[in-house]
């Protein structure tokens, strides 16, 4: 596991305490895995997204440059739409 991974796995744990009467506190370590997994597909498209400039100012690029940009896009809508995850 690289060490991105590792760091999004970290996003999608939290820590809980809970007191007990007498018996003291308990913390307990929830992994969020759908949270993990939205992280990914949200790093996954913010990926495609580079470079931001011509991804965000098609219309200044050269048709092939355009083309390039417009699959790029493209993918991205196909990818959230398959995941329901949104930016």
């Amino acid at each position: 596991m690289n060490e991105r991974i590792r760091q999004l796995a970290e996003q999608a744990t939290t820590e809980h305490t809970s007191y007990y009467d007498g018996r003291g506190n308990v913390t307990e370590t929830i992994f969020d895995k759908d949270k993990f997994a939205e992280l990914i597909v949200k790093e996954c498209v913010s990926i495609l997204m580079k470079p931001e400039y011509a991804m965000n100012h098609p219309g200044e690029l050269a048709d092939y440059n355009r083309g390039w940009v417009n699959g790029r896009l493209l993918g991205i809508e196909h990818i959230e739409g398959y995941f329901g995850v949104e930016q």
